[in-house]
């Protein structure tokens, strides 16, 4: 069944670089849709920051019901998550906005050892200049590819609704009128 443009959508993805709030704002339209949020991380870290090997069919399992919002991550599950979903949401925010949420939020979980999903913490602070993986290193060097992959997404499926949210007022209206 086609989606009409009065009827909510029922999966829906959330696109943007590590650190632009797309955890954040998936449970924030979840909440709005009254839809259940699915947090990717939590499924694909397992204890060690390793993935967990029910990663794939957990995605597989939860991107076949019929009502879920979710982070548009991991490459491995980004076109079934594509397929299936019937909106988009794209945190296209500039890189110093990114930068500076990405960095407070790492600095806050670090300061307050805050489990992040399966007993993971955040790394040392000072891993930022040692591990070229580290979430701020990683933050600046993949914000312009995002880009890259929502355009793909877009000419893979031209149909696919795609709502740019470029700030916290266009985040905040777009949660208003779901």
């Amino acid at each position: 069944m086609s989606r009409t443009s009065r009827e909510p959508a029922r999966r829906v993805l959330v696109a943007g670089t590590s650190g632009s709030g797309k955890t954040t704002l998936a449970a924030r339209i979840g909440d709005a849709l009254g839809i259940e949020h699915v947090e990717i991380d939590a499924l694909f870290h397992g204890p060690n920051w390793t993935p967990r090997a029910t990663f794939l069919d957990d995605v597989e399992r939860f991107s076949a019901g019929a009502a879920w919002v979710t982070e548009w991550q991991y490459s491995q599950v980004r076109p079934l998550l594509a397929q299936r979903a019937d909106l988009v949401v794209w945190l296209d925010l500039p890189r110093h906005v990114v930068m500076r949420q990405v960095v407070a939020r790492t600095v806050r979980r670090r300061r307050h050892r805050e489990e992040l999903w399966n007993g993971n913490v955040e790394a040392p602070l000072h891993e930022v200049f040692t591990d070229p993986e580290h979430i701020v290193r990683w933050a600046w060097a993949t914000h312009d590819r995002n880009r890259s992959l929502v355009q793909e997404m877009a000419r893979a499926r031209p149909g696919l609704p795609i709502v740019r949210v470029q700030n916290r007022t266009d985040a905040a209206r777009l949660v208003d009128a779901l």
